[in-house]
């Protein structure tokens, strides 16, 4: 096993996510496959494997031990497919569909999804203002949005496509109790409860996250 899946394996843990081998296997081919395209596909700043281990895959198990194993999940401008793939990885009883808008990076996430050969992971291409979108009319159980826009405009994207008692999983950085504490208004706007507030570190970095699980309620 390589040293950057020890790394991710062992932090994941510390973090409360338990990855067995098989989903390692499936995080050093996402692993590969990303590094590989991202020489011709601008799909992350990151060129090397260690910083996309700890700042993509492990940043995005953060709110794992508090994600439903199963119901439908929307992953909202996916980009690379964080972080909706590491969240089917690590919950495969999701139904997930990925949102994205750029032509190459739907490529990738079809190409991966094919290569890792995983079941209940769809791609949609279009961006989450717009209308007509081929969006599941139910709703969904979760959805989440990373590095897309701050945390009022991803609460007036996604909530509407959010079902009652549905999570939406926000990642707010390094000023995310300063988020918390200007968009609480919003928040009662669009009925949302804060669930779960996770306060971490990655390893190596300095600087405390914040990630943010807030609860739809009923009128």
């Amino acid at each position: 096993m390589s040293r950057e899946l020890i790394l991710l394996r062992d932090a994941a843990l510390d973090r409360g996510t338990e990855l067995s081998g098989e989903q390692l296997e499936l995080f050093r081919i996402y692993l590969d496959e990303l590094m590989d395209w991202n020489k011709h596909v601008n799909l992350t700043g990151l060129r090397h494997r260690e910083r996309v281990v700890v700042e993509l895959f492990l940043d995005a198990l953060i709110p794992v031990p508090y994600l439903p194993e199963t119901g439908r999940l929307l992953d909202v401008g996916s980009g690379a497919g964080i972080p909706g793939l590491p969240f089917k990885i690590c919950r495969p009883g999701l139904e997930v569909d990925l949102l994205e808008p750029y032509s190459k990076k739907v490529s990738f996430l079809k190409y991966v999804i094919r290569l890792m050969k995983l079941d209940g992971v769809a791609v949609i291409r279009g961006r989450i203002e717009k209308k007509n979108l081929r969006l599941d009319s139910n709703g969904y159980d979760v959805i989440t949005a990373r590095a897309l826009a701050d945390l009022a405009q991803i609460i007036k994207w996604c909530v509407p496509h959010l079902e009652v008692h549905g999570k939406l999983v926000g990642f707010l950085g390094r000023n995310g109790e300063e988020a918390l504490k200007r968009d609480r208004q919003m928040m009662r706007e669009y009925r949302l409860e804060p669930t779960q507030i996770i306060h971490y570190l990655l390893p190596g970095r300095g600087s405390e996250r914040t990630a943010v699980i807030l609860e739809k309620m009923a009128i």
